[in-house]
Parts: C-alpha cells; sequence; structure tokens
C-alpha cells in the first residue's frame, strides 16, 4: 500500500490555448500534416479537483453531469501515468467544463496535461516535464504544448515546441452552436498543405538576459499585428465551407470593428481587441453561441509543477 500523499485534494485549471496563425506546410508519408504555428495561453479556463484514493480506481465525476464519454482524456491520462510508473494509487477526478467542445482551443488536451501534472504531485511520483510530455504526446498531439507551460512557436506535427514572450493582449472569443469533424478538414482534398515555411527568428528578437523571468522563454515576438497581419488559418475555409457559422461569426466580429481568425481545426474565433475598443454593440444572432472575453499569457498556471 502506497503511503497517503501530503495533500490529499487538488484543485488546478486547465487554460484554453488560441492559435495565432495555423500553417500546414507538408505531409509526411504516414499521412500526418506538418505545421507551423504559435500557441497562446489564455485565462478561460476548464477547473479540475483530485482527490486521493488508495485502491488504484480512477473515477471521473462531473460538476455538470453528462457531458463528457467515461473513458475521456482526464481518466486516460490518469491510467496512462499509473501504466507508465507502477503507481497503484487512485484518484477521484471532478470536472468543470467550461470550454466548449469542437472549437480548437485543445479545452481536451488541456484537461490531460492538467491531469498528468496535478497526479504527478498528487501521487508523488517526481516525474519531469520530459517525462510527462512524453506520456501526454500518446494521449494527442496538443498534450506536450500544455504540459511544455509556455506561449510557443509549434512545429513539426505539434511536437517541436519553443518557448516564446507574446505582448499582453485582450481577446474576444466566438464558439457557434454547431461543430466541425477534425478528420473531414485535415481529409478534404481542398485543404492547402504547400504554405511556405518560416522561421521565428523572422518575428521574435532573442533575448537570453531575460530568459529567467519567464520561465526560459528566450524569444519574444514583439509586435502581434505584424504576426496575425503575415499569418493566417490554412483550415479555415474547409472549416467554413463545412461549417458555415463559423463565416457568421468572423462578420459578427467584422461588425464590432475586429478582425476574426479560426483557432485550430474547431469552429471557435478570436479577435485581438484594440486597447482603445468599445465593447460589444450589438448581440450575436445567435442565442446559443459562447461569446467570451479573456486574456493571452505566456505562461501555465501550473508551470512550475514539474522539474526541467
Amino acid at each position: 500500500m502506497n503511503p497517503p500523499p501530503l495533500t490529499e485534494l487538488l484543485g488546478v485549471p486547465a487554460p484554453a490555448k488560441i492559435n495565432l496563425f495555423l500553417h500546414i506546410v507538408g505531409r509526411r508519408d504516414d499521412g500526418y500534416h506538418l505545421l507551423q504555428s504559435v500557441f497562446a495561453l489564455t485565462d478561460w479556463c476548464d477547473h479540475l479537483d483530485f482527490r486521493w484514493r488508495a485502491d488504484g480506481q480512477v473515477i471521473r465525476h462531473d460538476a455538470r453531469p453528462g457531458l463528457l464519454p467515461d473513458n475521456d482524456l482526464c481518466v486516460r491520462a490518469a491510467r496512462a501515468l499509473q501504466e507508465a510508473t507502477g503507481c497503484q494509487q487512485g484518484v477521484d477526478i471532478t470536472l468543470d467544463k467550461q470550454l466548449p467542445a469542437e472549437a480548437g482551443l485543445g479545452g481536451g488536451s488541456s484537461d490531460a496535461a492538467s491531469t498528468l501534472l496535478a497526479l504527478n504531485r498528487l501521487w508523488g511520483l517526481g516525474l519531469s516535464r520530459r517525462s510527462l510530455m512524453d506520456i501526454g504526446v500518446r494521449l494527442g498531439a496538443d498534450v506536450p504544448f500544455f504540459i511544455g507551460g509556455h506561449a510557443a512557436w509549434v512545429e513539426g506535427i505539434g511536437e517541436q515546441i519553443t518557448p516564446v514572450r507574446l505582448p499582453p493582449a485582450r481577446l474576444l472569443l466566438v464558439k457557434p452552436a454547431t461543430g466541425a469533424s477534425t478528420q473531414r478538414i485535415f481529409g478534404s482534398p481542398e485543404l492547402k498543405r504547400d504554405t511556405k515555411t518560416a522561421i521565428l527568428q523572422g518575428f521574435a528578437a532573442n533575448d537570453t538576459q531575460n530568459a529567467s523571468s519567464v520561465g526560459g522563454a528566450d524569444w519574444q515576438i514583439p509586435d502581434l499585428k505584424t504576426l496575425l497581419d503575415w499569418g493566417h488559418n490554412d483550415l479555415q475555409p474547409v472549416a467554413q465551407a463545412l461549417c458555415p457559422d463559423i463565416g457568421l461569426c468572423i462578420r459578427w466580429l467584422e461588425s464590432q470593428g475586429l478582425q476574426g481568425r479560426m483557432s485550430g481545426s474547431g469552429t471557435a474565433v478570436f479577435a485581438v481587441l484594440p486597447a482603445q475598443w468599445p465593447e460589444v454593440t450589438t448581440a450575436p444572432p445567435a442565442s446559443d453561441w459562447a461569446v467570451k472575453f479573456c486574456s493571452m499569457r505566456d505562461v501555465h498556471p501550473l508551470a512550475g509543477w514539474a522539474s526541467d
């Protein structure tokens, strides 16, 4: 029997991310797409509570029942951690799901990452960040980013992660009730797969002197507008054809004087708010849209929970 941990209950956030741009630059022989993107963390979060169990069981409870399947990413992450370490401790997981599904905001992957980070502490395993990322990548391509703990320039199939610092920004996120199939988007013959490869140095300055102040992110992107004006989301035209509500979201943001862009492979659309923006002047055209004001953040709230 494993001894009980120092604390038997942990409550943690699982933040959403946005893709400031998402370019498809090629495709591997095994069918995986090669991408370039900047992932930014936000302060819009799911919330998870973990209560220690001695019997080895992993049991999930929902703050709002019926939203998730029994074998969701939180449960899979906990069981993957048990399998990787031989840990015989268990956990009750309570998830308060705030982030919409099929949004391109990484909600499920973020839940899995926060689960791995929290249980590494709750169970006293002491795994490094790299070890947790190796477990997480088997759960989803975005999971290592959230474990990495920083806004990042991302390449490859999502596994090449370079931490970056971004200027502060406020966001308006809009998600229609409808979703879009990631598999259909990536499988579409209309998907552009040959965007020209860029290099991080074209948009960021190396600043190793101040890297320690943000946990090792020694690349600073000083001009968000230049990055947004240059980039785009290669998935957006295909996704918009499959889900016309994406276009409605973009046009509604335009009516507010904002430039919208789809995030990731879901149907959420975001806009960066100007400093003197006068707030929403008209209501969204559909009452079932999720509309959220939030802020970008450079560092994950659990960034210090695993050693480097």
